[in-house]
């Protein structure tokens, strides 16, 4: 059994509930990768992958950064403004707030403080809504296609920076999967880390690939945890791999579904977007061993 790691709080007033995350897959390695004139210092920017997203009281954690050319967009989970509960993992049947529902960027936040909003945006893609418009009837693509785009307002594309804190990168998004064993570097942010920011870079290997390349089983130390829905993992070249989107009760308990984040990019590609790929991070992976 699968559950979605999304994880809602007011920032008002503490109020945890249900959850959302997923993952998915799709287009070339090297072409799914484009380069940006000019970005945030990485030791000062406010917007970056691992930062907090908030969508109508639901946390989750930003994955990479992307564009086409002409806006910039913040990758989560699409389950993250989804309105269903944390076992409805199946994108082609849950429902989800619409595109142009307002997100917001923190820094910070945790169970007892509010944190401080750094930057502001809107749901432009969610590959949730573009398989319910598509008719979408692939068990596999509905089960693991769980990516979405924030479009990051213009007053606040000057504090993005595309690296991933402490492991640096990430380079274009790889097609090749990966292998048991493999090691895979995260960065997760929930709410429940209390804003300890040594809990948030995750370690681990890969169990491999399911569901015909759509999605990799992982455990890492410490596990992924409702609010760290929608981050990134590398794989062991530092390459993007894909999206934390659920966790396992049975029957390999604590392990993390990740999404192929190559499928996914294709299939938005494909359904709505147009030419949006991963930015590389201005700092070079260097995962410590």
């Amino acid at each position: 059994m699968r559950m979605s790691l999304g994880f809602r709080q007011s920032l008002a007033t503490v109020v945890s509930a249900g959850a959302i995350i997923a993952l998915a897959a799709a287009p070339s390695a090297e072409a799914a990768t484009i380069a940006a004139p000019r970005w945030a210092p990485a030791a000062t920017a406010a917007i970056h992958p691992g930062t907090q997203m908030f969508t109508a009281g639901a946390q989750c954690t930003a994955n990479f950064v992307y564009s086409d050319s002409v806006s910039t967009y913040v990758g989560y989970a699409a389950h993250c403004a989804g309105t269903g509960a944390a076992t409805d993992t199946d994108g082609c049947s849950t429902q989800s707030l619409p595109l142009g529902t307002p997100v917001t960027f923190n820094k910070g936040a945790s169970l007892v403080s509010e944190g401080t909003q750094v930057g502001t945006g809107t749901l432009a893609y969610s590959s949730w809504l573009a398989m319910q418009q598509a008719g979408e009837t692939d068990a596999d693509t509905c089960a693991y296609n769980d990516l979405a785009l924030v479009k990051v307002d213009a007053p606040y594309v000057g504090a993005v920076n595309p690296s991933v804190p402490f492991w640096g990168g990430p380079l274009a998004p790889t097609t090749a999967g990966t292998t048991a064993g493999e090691s895979i570097y995260s960065y997760g942010n929930s709410l429940l880390r209390g804003g300890i920011e040594l809990l948030s870079p995750k370690r681990g290997a890969s169990l491999g690939d399911d569901a015909n390349g759509w999605t990799h089983t992982v455990y890492t130390v410490t596990p992924g945890i409702p609010g760290d829905s929608g981050s990134g993992f590398l794989d062991a070249s530092g390459h993007a791999l894909g999206v934390l989107s659920t966790v396992a009760i049975a029957p390999l308990a604590g392990s993390n579904g990740v999404g192929d984040l190559a499928k996914e990019l294709a299939y938005a590609n494909a359904h709505g977007m147009s030419g949006v790929a991963l930015v590389p991070g201005t700092e070079a992976f260097a995962p410590i061993i």
